[in-house]
């Protein structure tokens, strides 16, 4: 049986703050930063994990009448997301006046409907098992699906990593500046940052052999002699991005870069950036990266949050705070 301790342990916060935050084993890294942006210490808990996987969640301080926030993204494996509900679990079954649920990164939302016959919806599913678990309210970023908020019964306050990335790209001062989409899904997202920045918008018409293959890519519009950046809500395999960024160069651009909200970068999409004509490829730190990509930028969420954990604290208007 192995031990995990969660938090500080020679630091207590006091008695009196209204709220405490928690994070998960694996979003430590974005709880941490959160914490430090609002000036208090990160909560206190254990996980204690069994031989066979089981594992168990205890709070090692009272939060009884406490508004309590638990950081997890509930990226694979499917750990996360169980690790989150006995977190929240516990936390009712300790008295805590309010439990949010503050979920970077939400996991299975790729499957948001039913596409075809005999298919799970499981974004739907895992809403309901948060719901379920006794969350109060969930803050959130760039869902793949808007719909997805659909889903609860309760507050949602879906942020947008536009925040982040709008100063970001403006920085970069480049000319001749286009916003691509690379499948016509994300055309909504892409229009919104070209109408802010007043640039032209491109459309890349996309189909798929299956899951994760990409069979052909058209474009739809002009980039002769122009900087691109592609957006999108995350990279997994990295195989579209990178394939549209190669047209995108062969039909004339000057440049491409890629900015996407979550990096989930599974299996060879580290080596396929790499070896791909893109500049770079920018993510926030929603999901933590663990391998090698020189061409990977990370910028962070944790202030945003903070923001946003400040003002639902305060009963402030979380809609002001963005840019688009």
């Amino acid at each position: 049986m192995a031990l995990i301790f969660i938090g500080n342990p020679t630091i207590k916060m006091s008695q009196n703050s209204p709220f405490r935050i928690f994070s998960g084993t694996n979003s430590r890294y974005l709880a941490e930063k959160i914490c430090s942006s609002l000036g208090c210490e990160l909560g206190n808990m254990n996980i204690t994990h069994f031989a066979d996987g089981e594992f168990a969640v205890s709070y090692e301080e009272s939060i009884r009448g406490k508004h309590v926030f638990l950081v997890q993204s509930t990226f694979p494996n499917s750990d996360n997301l169980m690790e989150l509900l006995l977190m929240i679990d516990a936390a009712k079954r300790a008295s805590a006046k309010s439990v949010i649920a503050v979920i970077p990164y939400f996991g299975w939302a790729r499957q948001d409907r039913k596409d075809k016959p005999r298919v799970s919806i499981g974004a739907k599913l895992v809403a309901d098992l948060l719901s379920v678990a006794g969350i109060d309210r969930l803050i959130t970023m760039d869902l793949h699906a808007d719909q997805i908020q659909g889903f609860f019964n309760i507050p949602v306050d879906h942020l947008y990593a536009s925040g982040i990335f709008l100063p970001y790209i403006q920085s970069l001062n480049l000319e001749n500046l286009v916003i691509a989409t690379p499948d016509v899904g994300g055309s909504k997202r892409a229009s919104t940052y070209s109408k802010y920045l007043g640039v032209p918008l491109v459309l890349c018409n996309k189909t798929r052999e299956r899951a994760n293959v990409v069979a052909s890519i058209q474009i739809i519009g002009d980039v002769k002699d122009k900087n691109v950046i592609l957006i999108d809500d995350m990279v997994d395999t990295a195989g579209t991005i990178t394939k549209a960024a190669d047209i995108m160069r062969e039909t004339g651009a000057r440049s491409v870069r890629a900015i996407a909200s979550h990096c989930v970068m599974s299996g060879p999409a580290s080596e396929r950036v790499d070896n791909s004509v893109l500049e770079e490829i920018v993510f926030t730190d929603s999901i933590p990266y663990l391998h090698k990509c020189d061409k990977l930028k990370q910028l962070s969420i944790a202030d945003m949050f903070a923001e946003t954990i400040n003002r639902v604290m305060n009963n402030e208007s979380i809609s002001s705070q963005y840019i688009i």
